[in-house]
């Protein structure tokens, strides 16, 4: 016999030994019970029996060299199939000259980061554009002009959006 077809063999005898093991403890567990009780006591008893039978196979099976080793196995070949899977998704989209995921998240973090530089640049003018409508009031008002244009320059009532963050102000114009 070959060596695969005897593990297979030695696998299947486990398996069934496993198996033939709960069902005689469910047997068993059903058959534990006491002749003077009740209907429903009794189908309890048989419950919990079977349960706590099922309970111990199935952990005796699932923590058994044979099932684990199965796992894993099992689990290295979903591995590299993804792994297959996602290389030839990568050369299907290289040979149509498509665009990649990785290609496609590089262009949008760099689009943020140019809207982060053009928002932060629109603030640094906003402040200065103030900073030259007061000094532009300020010499309205002591060159001899009203205060009340001072007042209201459209520059001034603008509203304006912050973001909390702190602009150089020595600079000068």
């Amino acid at each position: 016999m070959s060596e695969p077809t005897r593990n297979f063999a030695e696998e299947s005898a486990a398996f069934q030994k496993i198996w033939l093991e709960s069902m005689t403890r469910l047997m068993q567990a059903a058959c534990l019970f006491p002749p003077d009780s009740a209907p429903p006591e009794l189908i309890r008893e048989i419950r919990n029996g079977i349960l706590r039978a099922l309970g111990e196979t199935w952990n005796e099976f699932l923590r058994s060299p044979q099932f684990q080793e199965n796992m894993k196995q099992w689990m290295d070949s979903a591995i590299a199939f993804r792994k297959l899977s996602n290389n030839f998704m990568v050369r299907v989209r290289k040979e149509m000259q498509a665009p990649s995921r990785d290609d496609i998240d590089t262009i949008l973090l760099n689009v943020r980061h140019m809207e982060t530089r053009i928002l932060d640049r629109m603030e640094e003018l906003s402040d200065r554009i103030e900073e030259l409508s007061e000094r532009s009031a300020a010499a309205n008002s002591s060159s001899g002009g009203s205060a009340a244009a001072g007042r209201d320059s459209p520059a001034r009532n603008a509203p304006r959006r912050r973001t909390g963050k702190k602009t150089n102000q020595s600079r000068s114009p």
